[in-house]
């Protein structure tokens, strides 16, 4: 029950700031749910980042037994799920739904915003995520990079 509290305040302080509370300061309040076709198209990568997100979560509490935080991070090596398609599935989901949120409201400074946090996603993956997971799980982790992307699922396990 604690490991759910944790990773559900996870949840709740760092993707939600990411993909809800600032995408709203920067849009304000979304207009009524009168979305053209185009529009509506944004609401599949949503869900399917959310979708992503949230499996992964499962995973990493119910394998790795531990969270996404840095302060509690995974006990295990987790490459179950998604992770056995791609290395980043969490960082996948959220940017997929800021894909989507990016087509659904058309907004070129919600597009800015989602690109900045791409960038910030891949340098905060390369320069710190990737040597702490080499230092902590050293050849699984190395043999789990050869052969798991970083950002581009794979169709097959």
């Amino acid at each position: 029950m604690w490991l759910f509290i944790k990773n559900v305040t996870f949840t709740l302080v760092i993707p939600a700031t990411i993909v809800v509370y600032v995408p709203l300061r920067l849009l304000g309040p979304p207009a009524a749910f009168a979305a053209n076709s185009v529009q509506a198209l944004g609401l599949l990568p949503i869900s399917i980042g959310a979708m992503f997100y949230f499996w992964c979560l499962w995973h990493f509490a119910h394998s790795g037994r531990g969270t996404p935080a840095l302060i509690d991070p995974p006990k295990v090596l987790v490459t179950k799920g998604l992770f056995r398609n791609v290395r980043n599935p969490i960082y996948v989901g959220v940017s997929l739904i800021l894909c989507g949120e990016v087509i659904w409201s058309a907004s070129q400074t919600l597009a800015i915003y989602a690109i900045a946090v791409l960038i910030a996603f891949h340098l905060f993956v390369v320069l710190y995520e990737e040597p702490a997971l080499r230092a902590k799980f050293g050849p699984s982790y190395e043999a789990y990079c050869r052969n798991v992307p970083r950002w581009i699922p794979r169709l097959h396990s």
